[in-house]
């Protein structure tokens, strides 16, 4: 295995644990129009990435079916869609500005709701860029080290400011120390590398299904992005910052796909 698959996998987290810590270098929690930017910058950037990084590979590698290429893209896509719906219904979970928590009713602290909310979305994220290092391997049409590479590195963009997102709200209500605040934060982060390798070693069985599995983490990432970006980008008060955001996000991830693949 090349030494940039492990590399390319650790990217994401290192950039949750990095964000993480600017709970050791800001007193207070990020304002609310930062937030909402940050937040549609990476629904921008996970958005881009479910077309050019997997949905596209997924319909390139189903060629041979001719006009009927985009049904194992759609049956992925629609597996990812509701993979994430079962984990939304079985998992308790807090999205920020929601009045109550979903899932199982649990006595955890909001707090820890919430950070299980970013470790629910994050799941996605690993797998997208598990598989798309496995398409690497195992010679899928339309992926390439630089593409893979580029898909790493955007995720690890919107995954910067998720991790302070966790960090310096736990540290700020004065119910954590910054140490543990900064732990809250980088651990969110550490089921992409997980759930990355375990996509890697189990797709090495389903080589014939890799549309399927591009297209599945495509569907995951983007349910994410409708049932829990938009809204928080869009809530409260009117602003078209989460709406330029987005798409500075998906610009940014569009062009690092393109340029580098």
């Amino acid at each position: 295995m090349p030494l940039q698959i492990p590399v390319g996998i650790l990217i994401p987290f290192a950039a949750t644990t990095l964000g993480s810590a600017c709970v050791y270098f800001l007193r207070q929690n990020l304002s609310d129009l930062t937030q909402r930017f940050l937040t549609g910058f990476a629904a921008g950037v996970m958005t881009a990435a479910s077309i050019w990084s997997l949905l596209l590979p997924a319909i390139e590698d189903s060629g041979n079916l001719g006009a009927f290429a985009f049904l194992p893209a759609a049956a992925g896509f629609w597996l990812g869609i509701l993979f994430l719906l079962l984990l939304d219904h079985v998992l308790p979970h807090l999205h920020r500005y929601a009045a109550e928590p979903e899932g199982p009713k649990s006595r955890m602290k909001s707090g820890t709701l919430m950070m299980l909310a970013v470790t629910i979305h994050n799941i996605p994220e690993g797998m997208a860029v598990g598989v798309v290092f496995a398409g690497l391997l195992y010679g899928t049409p339309g992926i390439s080290m630089s593409s893979a590479m580029a898909l790493a590195a955007g995720i690890a963009i919107q995954n910067f400011p998720e991790g302070a997102i966790i960090s310096l709200p736990l540290y700020a209500s004065g119910g954590s120390s910054r140490h543990r605040a900064f732990a809250a934060g980088a651990l969110s982060g550490a089921v992409e590398p997980v759930a990355a390798a375990v996509t890697i070693l189990l797709s090495g069985f389903l080589i014939p299904l890799m549309p399927y599995l591009l297209s599945f983490a495509a569907g995951a990432m983007l349910y994410v992005v409708v049932e829990e970006l938009i809204p928080e980008m869009s809530h409260g008060r009117h602003s078209n910052i989460g709406v330029l955001a987005f798409a500075f996000g998906f610009t940014v991830m569009m062009a690092l796909d393109v340029a580098l693949g």
